[in-house]
């Protein structure tokens, strides 16, 4: 018999190291403390791949996303409301962000990265992809998959390899034009304040 430490049993059971610990804190798996260390017998291991008598505890993080800055409340709380309604485990926490899908540094997100690197959860759930982002769904899966997580989204594209790229590429078309359209109106509106004197021109800006 040999005493397998928390990583090593967590992998050769095929579960996340939290879902282990949780297991040995309720009682539904033996441990050994060597220490301040869990171990556990690769016997009771093998035993439950076999027998297959536990299920994988879901502890899930609910990711939702506005493009706006402000406003949308709405919008953030019934993607909220779906999530939490079709939930099957246990709701850690949900991430929040008001900014466009095609940024990678949101505050949202980045919380919601911490979280899987710590082990707290189990499952991302979003109910479209393009929430969690606009580009690079497929890299952001593969990351949470080195760490024992899944990704789950509710409504899922039912699309052909040539209509997701149709549907991609009009999304970055809408996006850049968006913010090309905020540019320019940005710039009309410094332009009408100083044509009507609220706003210093470049000479007086340099004075």
């Amino acid at each position: 018999m040999e005493l397998l430490r928390l990583s090593k049993a967590a992998k050769r059971l095929g579960v996340h190291p939290v879902t282990l610990r949780l297991w040995a804190d309720s009682g539904k798996i033996p441990v050994t403390w060597v220490g301040r260390e869990r171990r556990f017998s690769s016997v009771d291991v093998e035993a439950m791949k076999v027998a297959g008598s536990l299920e994988r505890v879901r502890l899930e993080g609910l990711y939702v996303r506005v493009s706006g800055s402000s406003g949308q409340e709405s919008s953030l709380a019934a993607q909220e409301e779906e999530l939490r309604s079709t939930s099957t485990g246990k709701v850690v926490k949900v991430f929040r962000d008001r900014s466009s899908g095609l940024r990678e540094d949101r505050p949202g997100l980045n919380r919601l990265l911490q979280v899987i690197a710590d082990g707290s959860v189990t499952v991302v759930r979003v109910t479209h992809e393009d929430r969690l982002a606009r580009f690079g769904v497929r890299w952001l899966k593969r990351l949470f998959a080195l760490y024992g997580v899944e990704l789950e989204v509710l409504h899922p594209k039912r699309l052909g390899g040539r209509e997701e790229l149709l549907e991609d590429f009009v999304s970055l078309v809408t996006t850049f034009a968006g913010r090309l359209y905020g540019m320019r109106s940005a710039q009309n509106r410094r332009r009408l304040l100083a044509e009507s004197g609220q706003y210093p021109t470049g000479e007086e800006r340099a004075a």
